[in-house]
């Protein structure tokens, strides 16, 4: 899809008139208390054991937790809960769910014990006016969203709510409905996607003793300055067409679940908004834990 084509599709659905979709907007966030804008992030999550390990990469993690304004809730995008439709999490106090199996009883143990906000889960939910989303009792926060969680705000005191990936939708529709909640920066809500830019099993080694020793296969560094080059451009077009990037994107994201999350962060991304990358580093030879903040 062309660039121009897919920017005029981005901004003017068929099914409901730009105006009216600014009028909705004002109406629901009339309700949200305005607050300095806040930013957005994507988290390179890599393993589970960042979740109870001190490394380079959950330091980082945990000096932007303390370095942003904090925020009054969060929207956390989590590469570990697809479903058939869009769902939200709504209830008050979401389970933490450790849906991975192999690792120490001691990363078992974790609990995140944040509220959640059905309140926010129903004000979201109204922001998605041209893509449907449906509230959800079942699901929790599953370790995409706590391992991050935990290292940027260990106090748990944060309400957080949980936004799934549907498998029916394609990249750019993904990124159309993440543009349709970009007004919750603007109400003190913290919009986090956590994934991985490059994420493959079929490739992974081990460096030595240490998954997290810096290690990657050339394609995986080729893939990740690709990345880093089409978000620096705001091609956000190229991304979700990222089937077109070459052989080393091909191998860098054989499955859309960890990539996905990058879109919604990036599509909380204004003209003048600061981007800045961290962690950017490859590990396991085929995953990047390259992460960013806008704003």
């Amino acid at each position: 899809m062309e660039r121009k084509k897919f920017l005029r599709y981005l901004a003017l659905s068929p099914l409901i008139p730009l105006a009216m979709k600014l009028n909705a907007l004002k109406e629901i966030t009339n309700d949200f208390e305005p607050t300095e804008k806040m930013p957005a992030l994507f988290i390179g999550h890599g393993t589970p054991m960042n979740a109870i390990e001190d490394n380079r990469f959950t330091r980082e993690m945990k000096a932007r937790g303390k370095a942003i304004r904090t925020p009054k809730a969060i929207l956390m995008v989590s590469a570990h809960w697809e479903t058939k439709g869009s769902l939200l999490t709504k209830q008050e106090l979401p389970p933490t769910i450790h849906d991975f199996g192999g690792f120490p009883k001691k990363l078992f143990e974790v609990q995140y014990p944040a509220k959640g906000s059905p309140w926010l889960a129903g004000e979201t939910q109204k922001l998605a006016l041209d893509h449907h989303v449906d509230l959800n009792d079942q699901w929790g926060f599953d370790h995409g969203a706590w391992s991050v969680a935990i290292n940027m705000f260990p106090e748990a005191n944060i309400p957080m709510i949980q936004l799934s990936l549907d498998t029916n939708k394609k990249p750019f529709e993904h990124y159309e409905l993440a543009r349709e909640l970009k007004a919750l920066r603007e109400k003190g809500v913290l919009v986090v996607g956590s994934g991985n830019m490059v994420h493959s099993f079929r490739y992974a080694e081990m460096n030595g003793p240490d998954f997290n020793a810096s290690h990657g296969h050339d394609w995986a560094w080729e893939a990740n300055d690709i990345f880093k080059k089409k978000i620096e451009a705001n091609a956000y077009d190229e991304l979700a067409d990222y089937t077109k990037l070459g052989e080393a994107v091909q191998k860098a994201v054989p499955s859309t679940e960890h990539y996905l999350p990058m879109l919604y962060a990036l599509a909380m991304r204004e003209e003048k908004d600061k981007l800045e990358f961290f962690n950017d580093d490859a590990v396991g030879g085929s995953f990047t834990m390259t992460s960013f903040q806008i704003g």
